[in-house]
């Protein structure tokens, strides 16, 4: 087995994020100069359907990791 393999359960499992055009472009790497906040929230709601999908305080049991 590949030791740089990460299992993630029900990684391949899809969300549904809801971003501006703005957003996804600044996600993608586009700046805009003097509205760093449209990287800031959209990166907020990436992390908060993150954190629906998963609870990232409970530890991943070692069993699924191997």
């Amino acid at each position: 087995m590949n030791m740089n393999t990460v299992k993630i359960p029900q990684g391949d499992n899809t969300v549904t994020v809801e971003l501006t055009v703005k957003e996804l472009m600044a996600l993608a790497g586009i700046r805009f100069h003097g509205n760093h906040r449209l990287e800031i929230e959209a990166r907020k709601k990436l992390n908060h359907v993150l954190s629906e999908t998963y609870a990232l305080e409970q530890p991943i049991p070692y069993q699924m990791l191997t």
